[in-house]
């Protein structure tokens, strides 16, 4: 029965995207390490808070898609707790407080190391958490959800982490968050891509549904380019070596992620979510051995 309830919370936290949840970390500890400010204890604390905060994210989207009757067992999606009966509301909204708790809890660490900028970070990033799906105006479904995605696991993400070990946020860490974004962000398309038929059924006004498709798949295209360019940026204004190129050695998996988006639908997107997923935590890793060497 334990094992049972342990695994339907897994499967809320929807663990085959939490490895973007390490990204930003990742890169920003890199990019501490390349100004010798690197700082291993902070550098954990910033990881666990990001995987939390994930995680109680996406706890928070399937609690609110179950009540407003926008998640069914007929979706086409990953398999969601409630809708599918693993837990219920009332267990859901308690995981929901103690995983944000724990989150909260864990930054005031953070907070004491690095002020009380780290404070408001820390708030604006939970508030957003439970606004992204919650509340009288969804980011997700108000077309915002991919704005909301690029700031706050991109670019706050990466230049947070930096900021809790180096106390300073400067132009080359602020650069080394955009490919960040932009590949977490390209996840959350490739979500909105499948679910786009189901989502405009549902009132959900993502940009996929808004612009259409064929948007979404140059949206996708863009922002992988940018990913690629970006090291190049590095490479030539910041005095990287070679290695900063690394990130290349994806670029196969990039043209195979754009051949998939383009001609698979449904279900069979479900693998193209997963993958999208594991690219960016790839892409991070490769470009994090960059910046360090």
């Amino acid at each position: 029965m334990l094992n049972s309830k342990i695994n339907s919370w897994i499967i809320a936290s929807r663990p085959r995207t939490l490895l973007a949840a390490f990204v930003p970390v990742i890169v920003g500890s890199a990019a501490a390490y390349k100004m010798g400010t690197f700082n291993f204890f902070p550098a954990l604390i910033a990881l666990v808070c990001s995987v939390l905060i994930q995680t109680a994210t996406n706890y928070v989207n399937d609690l609110y898609d179950f009540l407003s009757g926008k998640d069914t067992k007929e979706r086409l999606g990953p398999e969601r707790a409630l809708a599918s009966g693993l837990l219920s509301v009332n267990e859901m909204k308690v995981g929901i407080l103690i995983t944000f708790f724990i989150c909260f809890s864990l930054g005031l660490y953070l907070v004491y190391l690095a002020g009380w900028i780290v404070l408001l970070i820390g708030i604006l990033s939970i508030a957003a958490g439970i606004a992204y799906t919650a509340g009288p105006y969804p980011l997700a479904y108000n077309g915002l959800g991919d704005v909301f995605v690029f700031i706050f696991f991109g670019i706050i993400g990466t230049c947070g982490t930096y900021f809790v070990q180096s106390l300073s946020v400067n132009t080359f860490v602020l650069l080394s968050s955009i490919p960040v974004g932009a590949l977490i962000t390209n996840i959350l398309i490739v979500n909105n891509y499948r679910d786009a038929e189901e989502d405009e059924k549902n009132n959900k006004r993502t940009l996929s549904v808004i612009f259409g498709r064929d948007f979404s798949r140059y949206q996708f295209t863009i922002l992988l380019v940018l990913s690629y360019i970006i090291p190049i940026v590095l490479f030539f204004y910041f005095d990287q070596s070679f290695w900063i190129f690394l990130p290349f050695i994806t670029l196969p998996a990039a043209f195979r992620l754009i051949y998939m988006l383009k001609n698979f639908s449904g279900r069979s997107l479900n693998k193209t979510l997963e993958l999208s997923a594991k690219f960016s935590a790839l892409y991070g890793l490769l470009f994090s051995i960059g910046i360090v060497l």
